[in-house]
């Protein structure tokens, strides 16, 4: 009996032993699975973390990248005004424009009274200029401008140029005739309110064709051309008014980026007037009457001869011109000759000079080394005296003579904004003295 119930015993275990192993191997297979199932998940989410760090890469690269630059696309800048310019430099705008607004008071002693009128204080718009001006295909040069000030539109300046012509550069079209450095500087740069007295002897703008160019690095210029005299509206039709006017200019002197230079230079015309000419002049003050006036006499030529220098160093300037007209007279009158001249000086108290665009051989803007600001900033402040003389009396023409002095100072606030004051005295000879003050707030861009 015991040993039948040993043997089931044993065979009861036996069997409990087959079915626990049994148990066993099926665990170690599902643990492989598993196994196996979790590799292939890592696996799975490595591969997807590699998309994604790829795709992430490739937007990443895709925003720092650039669009190609098409060279005909237009950007737009300032730089002292507005400014489009292709990529590739072929095609220029620049759209500009200044506002001078002028204040005058005067006092006169009653023999200028008596001669010339009483001087009445006021004040005036005295340019309110628009302009376009830039490049056409990388070699035409194009300017329109219009002046507003005093109710209508006066054409300016109406040209186009070839800015790679042989010999030079060739202009077309209503502008400056090649004479006087004053007259060639911008009545934006000019130092003082208005130009000096002999100015009246430079010919200014009128339609013509004027072949131009540089050499020795912008040391030196040359201008010629073939002008018609015209009206504020580029406009004449009569038998004469052809003229021609040259200019040479050199720097024999020029460093530091014109911080340092010496500027000479002669002008010459030759015109041919319509049977008249006339020479008038006002004190150094466009709101006075005219002081002096040759009034109208018969000529069919007259003879400009213009020297002009400057001299920079640092923050002081010297300036000076010496111009002259010969006029054949018609009938039994003699031939005249008349004439004027300027010597002006001016000191940058903040150290500032006076900028030179060796291209033109004329002066140019001046930048504040800093700005006007409520912080402090000072802008730049120039001190400024001039003298001249006027002559336009010859053989039996007396226009009379006229001396000024003047005197002031300018304020820059910034490249764009200046205010200025002057103080005339001007003394008409053998007549009597006037006093002027007048004062200039300006912008342009």
């Amino acid at each position: 009996m015991m040993t039948l119930i040993f043997l089931f015993f044993s065979q009861l275990t036996v069997a409990e032993a087959d079915e626990l192993s049994a148990l066993k191997e099926q665990l170690s297979e599902q643990t492989e699975k598993l196994q196996e199932t979790a590799e292939r998940l890592e696996q799975l989410e490595a591969r997807q973390m590699q998309k994604e760090k790829s795709f992430e890469d490739q937007i990443e690269k895709l925003n720092k990248q650039e669009p190609e630059a098409d060279p005909a696309d237009f950007r737009v800048y300032w730089k002292e005004g507005l400014n489009l310019a292709t990529l590739n430099g072929d095609f220029k705008l620049k759209i500009g424009g200044r506002l001078q607004t002028d204040w005058f008071w005067s006092s006169e002693d009653n023999a200028i009274k008596s001669d010339v009128g009483e001087q009445e204080d006021g004040v005036e718009i005295r340019r309110a200029r628009l302009y376009f001006s830039g490049l056409i295909y990388g070699n035409v040069e194009y300017k329109l401008q219009f002046d507003f000030a005093g109710g209508d539109a006066d054409l300016k300046d109406a040209y186009l140029g070839l800015t790679d012509f042989p010999l030079g550069k060739l202009r077309m079209g209503h502008f400056k005739e090649p004479f006087s450095l004053e007259e060639l500087t911008s009545s934006k740069y000019i130092t003082f309110l208005e130009r000096a007295l002999p100015n009246i002897f430079a010919p200014s703008r009128n339609t013509g064709f004027m072949l131009h160019n540089t050499a020795s690095d912008e040391k030196m210029t040359t201008a010629i051309g073939v002008f018609r005299s015209t009206d504020d509206y580029g406009e004449n039709v009569d038998d004469g008014g052809y003229n021609v006017t040259g200019r040479v200019t050199a720097l024999p002197i020029y460093e530091n980026k014109g911080a340092n230079l010496l500027h000479i230079g002669a002008g010459y015309s030759y015109r041919n007037p319509d049977d008249s000419v006339r020479y008038r002049q006002r004190p150094e003050a466009h709101l006075a009457n005219y002081f002096v006036d040759t009034s109208n006499f018969a000529s069919d030529q007259v003879d400009l001869v213009g020297l002009e220098a400057a001299w920079v160093n640092g923050p002081l300037s010297l300036q000076g011109e010496y111009m002259m007209a010969d006029a054949d007279r018609l009938g039994s009158g003699s031939d005249v000759k008349f004439d004027g001249y300027y010597v002006q000086a001016s000191y940058f108290l903040t150290g500032e000079h006076r900028n030179y665009k060796t291209s033109e051989a004329a002066f140019s803007r001046i930048k504040p080394k800093e700005n006007y600001n409520a912080a402090g900033g000072p802008g730049a402040w120039e001190i400024k005296a001039r003298y001249s003389g006027l002559d336009l009396s010859d053989s039996d023409i007396t226009g009379g003579e006229l001396d000024n002095i003047t005197a002031g100072m300018n304020w820059y606030l910034n490249p764009n904004t200046k205010i200025m004051w002057d103080y005339v005295h001007a003394d008409k000879d053998d007549v009597g003295q006037a006093d002027m003050l007048m004062m200039r707030l300006q912008f342009d861009f």
